[in-house]
């Protein structure tokens, strides 16, 4: 039988125990767990709502850059 997952609120936080210190969020992150605590309807964010802030800015890809050749042949084909 598989084991429930644990609450966050009641596990270890997993930074400490490797003895790293803790991250602290962005202003543009904490107005996110804002903004996704009011839309629960409750006044601040819970660890829940920091948690889910956190994570994403880990998942969003970083922006495509366009390569040396890429820009040139862009440059070029403008000329003609």
């Amino acid at each position: 039988m598989a084991q429930l997952a644990r609450a966050p609120w009641k596990k270890p936080n997993p930074r400490k125990r490797a003895g790293k210190a803790s991250k602290h969020l962005t202003p543009s992150q904490k107005s996110a767990a804002k903004r996704r605590a009011k839309r629960a309807g409750r006044r601040y964010p819970n660890l829940v709502d920091n948690m889910r802030v956190a994570s994403t800015a880990k998942k969003s890809p970083a922006k495509k850059r366009v390569g040396r050749k890429r820009a040139a042949h862009k440059a070029g084909a403008k000329k003609s």
